[in-house]
């Protein structure tokens, strides 16, 4: 009886420390990703590139001004760290990885990887990320 109790407690503290590992882990790393994106993007100068691109291509252009008549009371996330979290979860690291070597291949076009990303998210997390995308480019 006292092995069974030994055995139990002891995937109950495994359970536990998995949990942890992961809640915590997810978050480290959605904090560590937005933190080195952020200050490459910064630092490198693509933060107006971006923009310009987004100002060139009036698909975008229209995607993203969409950003501006959204409700922010009623989205699930409204940061940057919560934003990576989800996508992290929802899409996976790897994921990411494949469709942004994709994109800069030219292999995946944007269509496909807005197609990706509103298969695997709900809408009122595009419509969140839409909006922390703008206040990051225009605020």
């Amino acid at each position: 009886m006292k092995f069974i109790k030994f055995l139990l407690i002891f995937f109950v503290f495994i359970g536990v420390i998995g949990y942890g590992v992961y809640h915590y882990g997810t978050k480290f790393a959605s904090d560590k990703i937005v933190e080195t994106i952020s200050t490459e993007l910064e630092n490198n100068g693509q933060m107006e590139e971006i923009k310009n691109t987004i100002e060139r291509d009036p698909q975008l252009k229209s995607f993203m001004e969409e950003a501006k008549t959204v409700d922010s009371s009623t989205l699930p996330f409204t940061t940057k760290e919560e934003a990576t979290k989800v996508i992290i979860q929802k899409v996976g690291i790897s994921a990411l990885n494949d469709i942004r070597v994709q994109l800069e291949n030219g292999s995946m076009t944007k269509e496909e990887a807005l197609q990706e990303f509103q298969g695997k998210l709900t809408e009122e997390e595009i419509a969140a990320l839409k909006v922390i995308v703008y206040k990051e480019l225009y605020q």
